[in-house]
């Protein structure tokens, strides 16, 4: 079976809890990092959390920025959307539709990028869980430009601080504009059983809905995004895992991917910020430090999953098979299983085509905050794949470069 595929450089240590030299404490160890993640004495740290810290008061913070009682209470209360029988009845058939609509749409082109299939579902699927059905068109150009491959620091001391601050202000209101405000409408109308009817049940203002989101949608259609894309690239890699993927029924499948994403997590880098003195392990961290962990180091600790920690191995019988991919805790990803079935449904409908292949070299960038991946350049293409070209003569070296100008170097 295969190996990690991502390198993120993270420096290598046999130590479960260590501290960096800026001072932030980074936790490997997977039962550390457990304990971290589960802690009361944490708060959330990371994401923009100390920009949105600065918001009024009155102003309802988004879930993922919210701790304590009042984020378990809103957990609790949002729950129903996430059950494995609603995902299996209610969200199921829409990834369905969705993913045999991309697949003809591969068809009958015979190539489409790997990730605009991916996205397109990913969008469409989480519009169904929020609510956001009334959408003008053009919602994938809005939302590739609010989450752009490459982003910049907002300010107001340069011009591009100034540049960055215009970009995602207008972004904001373009979402809120074409997606956000015709979904208000038509729910204050008739609510319906989706987060967005009970966000405004809750006495949420328009600017509160948007907010959330917009944080649903990072979490589950630009997470989802790359998964599967990470997820085709090493099933099309390895035709024994391949061939066992496409033959095996829904469990095994699933837990194939979970154990791919075991090791590839998207998001890499969980931050907390310590509220009370916090034990994990044996080392002791005092209150108001912050405390990284370190997922894909977690993810490999073999106290918690066995042998040969490295290599994709699905039958490794651990409590979680993903490992804290999805987080633990309060804080847990609640879309956890929408995701992996997801990715299941469009992946088992692209494998089925006829000389379904990828081609094209997989192009690696990545967001430093999470340690997260974005991958592009793989083609899905369908159809009988071309003869291979004749052999032709020998190519000739080129002559060696002169040492006055050093050679190129290749940067990601």
């Amino acid at each position: 079976m295969g190996t990690r595929k991502l390198d993120r450089g993270t420096p290598a240590s046999t130590c479960p809890v260590t501290r960096a030299h800026d001072g932030t404490w980074q936790v490997r160890g997977y039962d550390e990092a457990r304990e971290l993640l589960r802690s009361t004495e944490t708060r959330q740290a990371g994401l923009g959390v100390e920009t949105v810290s600065k918001l009024p008061r009155r102003v309802r913070r988004p879930v993922l920025y919210r701790d304590g009682p009042e984020h378990r209470e809103d957990r609790r209360q949002t729950a129903r959307f996430f059950t494995p029988r609603r995902v299996d009845e209610h969200y199921r058939p829409i990834m369905v539709e969705i993913a045999e609509r991309e697949v003809a749409g591969l068809r009958a082109a015979g190539r489409a990028e790997l990730s605009d299939l991916s996205f397109a579902l990913a969008i469409d699927v989480v519009r169904a869980v929020l609510g956001l059905t009334a959408s003008r068109p053009g919602i994938r150009r809005r939302l590739e430009r609010f989450f752009p491959e490459k982003f910049g620091r907002p300010g107001f001391t340069s011009l591009h601080g100034l540049y960055w601050t215009f970009r995602q202000n207008a972004n904001w209101l373009r979402i809120y504009l074409a997606d956000v405000r015709p979904a208000l409408r038509a729910r204050r109308r008739e609510p319906r059983d989706d987060l967005i009817s009970h966000l405004l049940a809750q006495g949420c203002t328009a600017a509160e809905v948007l907010g959330e989101c917009l944080t649903f949608a990072a979490a589950g259609m630009v997470t989802t995004r790359e998964f599967v894309c990470v997820a085709a690239w090493h099933l099309t890699s390895d035709p024994a895992l391949l061939a066992r993927y496409r033959a095996a029924g829904e469990p095994e499948r699933l837990a194939i991917l979970h154990e791919i994403l075991r090791l590839e997590p998207v998001i890499a880098r969980i931050t907390r910020r310590t509220t009370a003195p916090l034990t994990l392990g044996d080392v002791a961290v005092p209150p108001g430090e912050r405390v990284e962990v370190l997922v894909d180091e977690a993810n490999t600790d073999p106290a918690a999953v066995g042998e040969q920690p490295l290599t994709l191995r699905p039958d490794r019988t651990v409590p979680n098979p993903a490992g804290l991919s999805f987080g633990d805790g309060p804080h847990r990803c609640p879309g956890a299983p929408i995701a992996i079935l997801e990715t299941d449904v469009l992946l088992t409908r692209l494998f089925a085509l006829d000389g379904f292949r990828l081609e094209g070299e997989p192009r690696v960038t990545h967001r430093e905050e999470i340690s997260g991946y974005e991958i592009r350049g793989l083609a899905a293409v369908t159809g009988p794949a071309p003869p291979a070209a004749a052999p032709g003569p020998a190519a000739r070296t080129p002559p060696a470069a002169s040492s006055a100008e050093p050679p190129p170097t290749a940067s990601s």
